[in-house]
This record gives structure tokens, C-alpha cells and sequence, in this order.
């Protein structure tokens, strides 16, 4: 039996993937988490085999959970499952330790194939994902935000989202001025000097959407 924490802060979509995956013979959900925290703390008390994680979520997010889960058991066997159709999210995510990367608008079939191999120590990647990710390497089109760390990517989707810094602070668990001091590194490795510049050039490579032109009346 393949035991599995999942990870979403929605609870409602939580339960359409317990349905979806223990429709499945040999799989069943054991642990359920809102954000990371929390999905943490379920790691440590469940001890699944294969965990599922969104990477939006309320305060950190789920690459930043990848980091951490993979520090305290570097065998852990992490699976993302996200709207983030993306080459830099994935790339991230593989960096801070997860072993699949499937978008949510992949076939149901996709996933529990991805969980699968997961749990037999391979890569799961879906077709979307590998695409996006041979295009890059094919156009030599490396987004300058892989410079940054995993946790550096974070903090920045927290920057993006107009979160204080002692907001993201107390998510990260850290003080103040040490996100101040990640600030201010992310913008020396991106090599922009204020924030506006900063959304700029994350708009330019796809974390930001494009602001829509007002409808004229």
C-alpha cells in the first residue's frame, strides 16, 4: 500500500483528489494538510510514503516545504501537483528535492502514474512540463530567476504577492532582517535595484501576469 500525504490548502479539493487517487487499488491517503506548517508536522507523525504538494499556499509555499521536508528525511519521496504550468517553478522545485512535477491540468490517470513512480524511487514529469522544459534548453532560454535558491524563490513569490516583510518573516520563521537581507540578495542576483524593477523583470519571465489595460466606458 502506497500511504500518502496530501498537501492543498483547499479542503474541497483535497477531498476530489482523495476520491480521485484511492479509486485506485494499493493507494490510500493517510494524512491531509492545509500548508506547510502543518503538512510538516503530518510528515513527521504519518510518515507517508509519498508525499502530494500544491505550491501555493498560505504562507509558505511548497517548494519551501520540499526544502524542509527533504532536511529532516533526505529520502523523502515528494510529488508536486500545481496550476504552475512553468519550467522555473519545476526546475525549483527539483532543486529543493521533489521527484515529480505534474500541472493540475494533466489526465487523472497522469497523476496516480506519477505516484507510482515517485514511490519507486523515478522521476514524474507530465508532458506539459517536459515540453516546457526541452523548449528552454533547445532556445538556451534560461530564466536569470534560476540564479536564486529555492528559499530565495520563495521569498520572492511572497515579495510578488505584496506580503510585508514581517509577514514573511513570521511564515519563514525568521527574523525581519534577515529577510530584508534575502531582499536585498535577490535583487543583487537579478540585477535590478528597486522593486518596481524587480516586478518587471519577474513579468517578463512569466511569474507575474501582465496587468490588463482598463476597459474604457
Amino acid at each position: 500500500m502506497i500511504r500518502i500525504l496530501l498537501v492543498d490548502d483547499h479542503a474541497i479539493v483535497r477531498e476530489g483528489y482523495r476520491r480521485l487517487i484511492e479509486k485506485h487499488e494499493g493507494i490510500e491517503v493517510v494524512a491531509e494538510a492545509g500548508e506547510a506548517a502543518s503538512a510538516y508536522i503530518a510528515f513527521k507523525a504519518s510518515k507517508p510514503d509519498v508525499v502530494i504538494a500544491d505550491i501555493t499556499m498560505p504562507g509558505r509555499g511548497g517548494i519551501d516545504l520540499v526544502r524542509q521536508i527533504r532536511q529532516f528525511d533526505p529520502q523523502a519521496r515528494i510529488l508536486i501537483f500545481t496550476m504552475h504550468a512553468d519550467a522555473t517553478y519545476a526546475r525549483q522545485t527539483f532543486r529543493a528535492g521533489a521527484r515529480g512535477y505534474i500541472t493540475k491540468s494533466s489526465p487523472p490517470d497522469t497523476l496516480v502514474a506519477a505516484i507510482r513512480a515517485v514511490y519507486e524511487g523515478r522521476t514524474a514529469l507530465c508532458d506539459e512540463i517536459n515540453q516546457l522544459i526541452a523548449e528552454s534548453r533547445l532556445l538556451d532560454d534560461i530564466s536569470p530567476i534560476e540564479a536564486l535558491t529555492p528559499r530565495e524563490f520563495e521569498i520572492l513569490r511572497m515579495i510578488l504577492d505584496a506580503k510585508s516583510t514581517h509577514e514573511t518573516a513570521a511564515a519563514f520563521n525568521l527574523s525581519p532582517k534577515t529577510i530584508a537581507n534575502h531582499h536585498y540578495t535577490i535583487k543583487s542576483k537579478l540585477g535590478v535595484q528597486s522593486d518596481i524593477e524587480l516586478v518587471y523583470l519577474c513579468m517578463k519571465h512569466g511569474l507575474v501576469p501582465p496587468v490588463a489595460a482598463p476597459i474604457s466606458i
